[in-house]
């Protein structure tokens, strides 16, 4: 097993090594022709290397841009004035997954002069079903880098520029002033108050994106962009959200899962409102600000909601704004605290928690390619799986009870449950628990499962509160980790998803 390891790291230091030296060749390649079509073509020179972007030719553009952004420039939102503003143009882009990916692709076809990313990740498997710049070779390579190579590709004439590191306050600015329009491709809500703080005090119009299951929502922020205290400029994020969403309602695409053309969709669409930012004309009358929501299953898909301009009272771009650059560079703007602690939970005590081996151990699991979906020891259990139905149906232990965890969190007493006497319990029970675990004769140990480890918490929090383990005298805890320390710890066959 060792050879082989050695041997697959070894492949990928080469494929790696070789894929640098052909973007160098490319790179080379493309030089090259540039200098060719100097010397022959003295009415058509390349612009200069310098990054001034200005020509000092009969034509502004090289002849194979004419030709590979001809279709856009006949458009007469864009034509060569607008085209010329896309050379110009330095945009960021926070994020290189899901949006960051589609909006990438499109802006550096439309001729974007510099694009930057900022991401601190590496590809995952999880990541290709909807990251479209990666490909299987891209997995455990930093994204910033795989996208880069991939929009080489599609388009060598912008200059790209990569930042492998995630956003935080204290590089943002820094960061932001290299560029004309930011764009939001995150997924937490305290990076998203960072970027739109940042963006707005350095005068940088922002789009805003986001997407989980199968919505999305989109944005043009601080456009036009003006000074805190101007209410001609566009509202910013605080404007739109003065409060941030609690910290346990935050659901990630990890946990809640996301469709591929649904993210897509997002992310194409910030291409399409950046390029309109970047070619409008500052005497153009802009749209009125509005959030855009997008639902794949719905009729219609997409909803155009109003909003308002600046708050009067926003702390970033009102006259008595109190969030600063410096505020946030010293970290007196805490971003993590004002939108709660993104941590995992951590509800239960360590005697009310086992780990999946021990319960493995306890009660005499097989394991899931046993194939005989028999006890080698059986122990008289309950165990719950607080997944929905959707994932209890991608896999399951045998035996369990699905109960999902919106269900309990949702849930209303009722009454009708009866206790060993035959008669109302002094505690009405909730619809969604079974009255045979709820039974004041069963003193059987209850074990909770979910996929991570965090919702299971929560239940059993419920069960206790609903005096389910009879005092204490009933056991009735979670499995640490969930289902993905079930995998490492007990069946590595376990699908992972």
């Amino acid at each position: 097993m060792g050879n082989i390891e050695e041997t697959c790291s070894s492949l990928r230091a080469q494929i790696a090594a070789t894929e640098a030296q052909l973007a160098n060749l490319k790179r080379d390649l493309l030089n090259a022709e540039r200098a060719a079509a100097a010397d022959s073509e003295s009415a058509d020179t390349a612009r200069p290397t310098d990054g001034s972007k200005q020509s000092t030719g009969r034509w502004p553009l090289l002849q194979e841009e004419y030709r590979r952004y001809g279709r856009q420039m006949i458009i007469p939102q864009i034509g060569l004035e607008g085209q010329l503003k896309l050379h110009a143009a330095k945009a960021l882009l926070v994020g290189a997954g899901g949006l960051g990916c589609p909006a990438a692709q499109y802006l550096a076809g439309a001729g974007v002069g510099t694009i930057g990313l900022i991401d601190g990740d590496t590809v995952e498997i999880s990541n290709l079903h909807r990251q479209v710049l990666y490909r299987g070779r891209s997995v455990g390579k930093y994204k910033v880098d795989s996208a880069i190579e991939s929009l080489r590709e599609l388009n060598p004439h912008p200059e790209y520029i990569a930042h492998r590191t995630h956003l935080v306050p204290g590089e943002a600015a820094t960061i932001f002033e290299q560029y004309d329009i930011i764009l939001d491709c995150t997924d937490n809500p305290a990076t998203r108050y960072l970027i739109s703080d940042t963006a707005v005090l350095l005068g940088k119009p922002l789009v805003s994106a986001s997407a989980l299951r199968t919505e999305g929502q989109l944005m043009v922020l601080n456009n036009p962009p003006r000074e805190p205290g101007n209410p001609e400029g566009g509202p910013c994020y605080r404007c739109v959200f003065p409060k941030p969403p609690p910290a346990d309602s935050v659901v990630s695409c990890a946990d809640g899962g996301i469709l591929g053309p649904v993210v897509g969709t997002m992310g194409v669409m910030q291409a399409l409102e950046a390029i309109k930012v970047i070619t409008t004309s500052s005497n153009v009358d802009r749209d009125p600000p509005s959030l855009l929501i997008f639902s794949a299953y719905s009729t219609p898909q997409f909803r155009s909601i109003k909003l308002r301009s600046r708050r009067p009272n926003c702390v970033v771009c009102s006259a008595n704004a109190t969030v600063t650059l410096d505020t946030i560079a010293s970290g007196s703007t805490d971003y993590v605290f004002f939108c709660g602690s993104t941590n995992s939970p951590s509800l239960l005590r360590p005697d009310e928690r086992v780990s999946p081996r021990e319960y493995h151990e306890n009660h005499g699991l097989p394991m899931s390619n046993a194939g005989s979906g028999v006890y080698a020891e059986e122990k008289p259990h309950t165990i719950i799986d607080v997944r929905d139905k959707t994932q209890f149906g991608i896999c399951s232990l045998d035996n369990s009870v699905n109960i999902p965890i919106s269900s309990i969190l949702a849930s209303v007493p009722t009454a009708g449950v009866q206790n060993s006497q035959g008669h109302d319990a002094d505690e009405q029970l909730p619809s969604w628990l079974p009255p045979d675990i709820a039974s004041a004769e069963r003193n059987d140990p209850i074990y909770v499962v979910c996929r991570l480890g965090n919702d299971s918490q929560l239940a059993v929090q419920k069960l206790k509160d609903l005096g389910i383990d009879h005092n204490g005298e009933r056991f009735i805890g979670d499995i640490r980790g969930g289902f993905h320390a079930w995998r490492e710890q007990v069946d590595p066959e376990w699908p992972q998803y």
